[in-house]
C-alpha cells in the first residue's frame, strides 16, 4: 500500500504534499478528451493525497463536482455535494478514513487501499515533486 506522509509538523511534507495535489489536479486537466475510466482516476488520487487537509480535501471534492457536473452524472453530483459538507464534519471529529478515493458510490467513512491506477498515479506525482537528489 502506498505510503501516506504524515505532514503535521513536517512543513517539507507539507510543501511536497501540496505539490503532488497540484500535480495530480493538472494531470488530471491534461488528460481532457480521454473517456471518464481514465480521468477520474487523476481526481481519486488528488482526494487520497489531499485527504489528511481540509483545503485541499475540499478542493478535491469540488473538482469531482464539477467533473460530474460536466458528465451529468446525477448521483455522482448528489454525493459529490454530499461530501463538500462531510469534508467539514470529518475534520472537525477527525475521522477522515485513509485510503478513501471520495467517488460517491464509496462509503464515505470507509478506509480502503486505492486501486492500482490510483497508487500509480500518487506514486507518479510523489516523484515529479520529489526533491532532487545531491550527489555525494
Amino acid at each position: 500500500m502506498t505510503q501516506y506522509v504524515k505532514t503535521a509538523k513536517n512543513p517539507q511534507a507539507r510543501q511536497r504534499q501540496r505539490a503532488a495535489f497540484e500535480h495530480l489536479l493538472a494531470a488530471f486537466a491534461a488528460s481532457q478528451g480521454q473517456p471518464p475510466q481514465q480521468r477520474w482516476p487523476w481526481l481519486e488520487a488528488a482526494h487520497v493525497v489531499g485527504q489528511n487537509r481540509l483545503l485541499l480535501h475540499w478542493r478535491a471534492h469540488w473538482q469531482m463536482l464539477r467533473y460530474a457536473q460536466q458528465l451529468n452524472e446525477a448521483a455522482e453530483i448528489r454525493g459529490q455535494r454530499a461530501r463538500l459538507l462531510l469534508t467539514l464534519l470529518g475534520h472537525l471529529v477527525r475521522r477522515l478514513p485513509q485510503g478513501n478515493t471520495g467517488r460517491a458510490h464509496i462509503p464515505a467513512f470507509r478506509t480502503m487501499v486505492p486501486s492500482a491506477a490510483v497508487r500509480e498515479r500518487i506514486t507518479q506525482a510523489m516523484q515529479a515533486v520529489a526533491p532532487p537528489i545531491q550527489a555525494t
